[in-house]
């Protein structure tokens, strides 16, 4: 089912549970849409109620982004991070409005977010952390520029993160993703970290590890 009814277009998978759901957030990445995440929604476990989100900004021909991004640039690829920024905005006010618009357990969210959804996703947890239980981040890394003034004083002791990364990733270089580990460990955010021999993408053993983890988080 799609919607616009909030302020972000979205698709939706009822939980199984009638009340009180766990929410899986999903953020696509760059150049993508809400119905790229979602085709994994009929794997996951049946308890979250999953939300794929469709990204604010229309790219030409097709997609959609959370935030431009300038191929061209002279240091490499170079993110818009105002644009970013309004983005974690716009998906923290989603949250809110979910919570009251759909049976969840406001202690119980996850984001899973793939390349541009996943430096979003890192962005919006290291600076709300108390909005979230999870992040399951793929194919992405942390963009410190895109973090809330004063993000090192939150308190992430419930937060954790399961972070993947392709070791042939020619997007989004895997150095860049190993960069992740020391800055979320020195936040002493509890970290599950694993590089698969892959491109820009997820393999079926990631996708299985990833699985499992979510699994065991609501055990």
């Amino acid at each position: 089912m799609t919607t616009k009814d909030l302020s972000l277009t979205h698709l939706i998978r009822p939980s199984s549970l009638s009340g009180n759901a766990p929410l899986l957030l999903m953020l696509h990445g760059y150049g993508s849409d809400e119905n790229d995440l979602f085709s994994f929604a009929g794997e996951l476990p049946d308890e979250y109620l999953i939300i794929s989100l469709k990204a604010p900004h229309s790219l030409q021909p097709m997609g959609n982004a959370w935030y431009a991004i300038n191929f061209d640039a002279q240091q490499g690829k170079f993110s818009d991070v105002e644009q970013a920024i309004e983005s974690r905005e716009l998906v923290k006010t989603f949250i809110e409005e979910a919570l009251n618009a759909y049976p969840i357990d406001p202690e119980n969210i996850t984001l899973l977010g793939f390349s541009q959804g996943t430096i979003l996703s890192f962005a919006l947890g290291l600076s709300y952390p108390h909005l979230l239980k999870n992040i399951i981040g793929l194919s992405g890394y942390v963009d410190p520029n895109m973090l809330k003034a004063g993000y090192e004083t939150n308190d992430f002791s419930r937060l954790k993160i399961y972070n993947s990364h392709g070791k042939v990733d020619q997007v989004i270089p895997v150095e860049w993703a190993r960069n992740n580990k020391p800055f979320l460990e020195q936040l002493d955010i509890d970290l599950t970290y694993e590089e698969y021999p892959v491109g820009h993408g997820i393999n079926p053993q990631n996708f299985q590890s990833f699985k499992n983890w979510l699994e065991k988080q609501n055990n």
